[in-house]
């Protein structure tokens, strides 16, 4: 019998029993709930408190990214053996909503390192290239970004029409 959960998100799906007035984090493992309670801590007193001094003078969170890092959430899921923290995406869910739920644009900067930089170039670099494009990267030591500048592109990664050529 399936029955339809109910949580304070009013979010439904189908799961064997039904359940009232639960929130999400009681079907999370005991693991991402540490996660996801130390981000919130960390986001809480770190980050909140100068969110929108950050948003007003349009400032980077350089100091807060330098914590992010030592937290190992700079390169969260990169393996270790590569400079990152091997979580899995679950956990890096969890971090960009807890980080993200304090200051947006801190979210942004944390989110397009792991998603647009370090993932991508984890994925797809030579063996050759990883102390050099990955390691410091994924150490928080460094910082990745994703370019989207050409004209008339819009938001569309998918748009862009410049290639790379050998000079």
């Amino acid at each position: 019998q399936v029955g339809t959960m109910l949580c304070r998100f009013s979010f439904r799906c189908r799961v064997g029993v039904q359940l009232r007035g639960r929130g999400l984090s009681s079907f999370l493992s005991d693991e991402h709930e540490q996660v996801r309670e130390m981000v919130r801590n960390f986001a809480e007193s770190s980050i909140l408190p100068v969110a929108a001094e950050l948003d007003r003078t349009h400032a980077y969170p350089g100091a807060i990214v330098k914590e992010l890092a030592e937290l190992g959430l700079m390169g969260m899921n990169v393996g270790e053996a590569r400079g990152g923290s091997g979580m899995d995406s679950l956990s890096y869910a969890i971090a960009m909503e807890e980080i993200s739920r304090a200051c947006a644009s801190t979210g942004v900067v944390t989110s397009a390192h792991n998603s647009l930089y370090c993932a991508p170039v984890d994925a797809n670099c030579a063996e050759s290239q990883v102390d050099e494009w990955l390691l410091p990267f994924a150490a928080g030591q460094k910082v990745g970004c994703f370019g989207l500048s050409e004209p008339g592109n819009g938001s569309g990664a998918g748009a862009g029409s410049t290639t790379a050529r050998d000079a």
